[in-house]
């Protein structure tokens, strides 16, 4: 395998025959790294992290460390990263806790943007895209097709929903609700359904139009959500977004983004 004579790579870590480690970088004992995945440079992965097929890992990013929670105490946490992954300059990924499963997860063909932070516990799916200078404090999740722009803080434990588009800048203390596009200086505010990324995805028109009309009462009705859902049960064509969308309403814990 093509490893820089720079490198230190602990003698039990498991590395595929065609992964590339760069100069300087350092890959601890309890690491696998899969096939065609390249750690550029002055890359640092420990812990028990395991690492997919074809990411790419840009300079200076660290993986798998320990947690800034003060409550973790060393307990065996792991990171797992799946494929096609794209981790850009200085990016951290912290391991998880016990309080979080002791899991922190991301899936495939996502792309970390540079100075981007996630923090234990932190559970992001597939084709996601997080701005530079992104933030998660612990145990928050990112659906499928997320895009979260630069400099976004997120809570701890909130939840952003699939296909969500989150302007940069935010502030997000709440769940963000699936397809939504929502922008905040401070608190997040809806300012409807994320309209161009969803045509971008192939939704139809009725589909975005359905969701239109979701949002509307929502937001701009002056009815309160109980009452907002119950017009958007009498007058909106049910349909598997408008019903993945209630059930993520019905499920939030710490309220969500109106």
């Amino acid at each position: 395998m093509p490893i820089h004579p720079t490198a230190i790579v602990d003698t039990q870590a498991r590395i595929a025959d065609n992964a590339e480690i760069g100069p300087y970088c350092i890959i601890g004992a309890n690491v696998q790294i899969g096939a065609g995945t390249r750690l550029m440079a002055h890359v640092y992965v420990e812990g028990a992290t395991t690492i997919g097929e074809d990411n790419a890992f840009y300079p200076y990013s660290s993986i798998g460390v320990a947690s800034q929670d003060l409550k973790y105490k060393g307990e065996p946490a792991e990171t797992r990263i799946g494929n096609r992954n794209r981790i850009r300059e200085f990016v951290t990924i912290h391991r998880g806790t016990e309080g979080g499963g002791l899991i922190t997860e991301i899936g495939d063909d996502n792309l970390v943007m540079a100075y981007a932070h996630i923090a234990h516990d932190v559970r992001i799916g597939s084709h996601t895209v997080l701005g530079n200078g992104v933030t998660f404090a612990g145990h928050v999740v990112v659906a499928d097709w997320a895009v979260i722009e630069a400099f976004t803080g997120v809570h701890q434990f909130c939840r952003v929903g699939r296909h969500a588009f989150i302007g940069g800048y935010s502030v997000v203390t709440k769940d963000v609700l699936p397809f939504s596009l929502t922008v905040s200086p401070r608190e997040s505010k809806v300012f409807g359904e994320n309209k161009v990324g969803l045509e971008r995805r192939g939704f139809s028109q009725p589909v975005i139009e359905n969701l239109h009309k979701v949002f509307r009462l929502l937001t701009k009705s002056g009815l309160n959500t109980t009452q907002a859902v119950e017009r958007i049960g009498a007058e909106v064509e049910m349909g598997p977004e408008v019903e993945e969308l209630l059930a993520f309403i019905a499920s939030s814990e710490r309220g969500f983004v109106k």
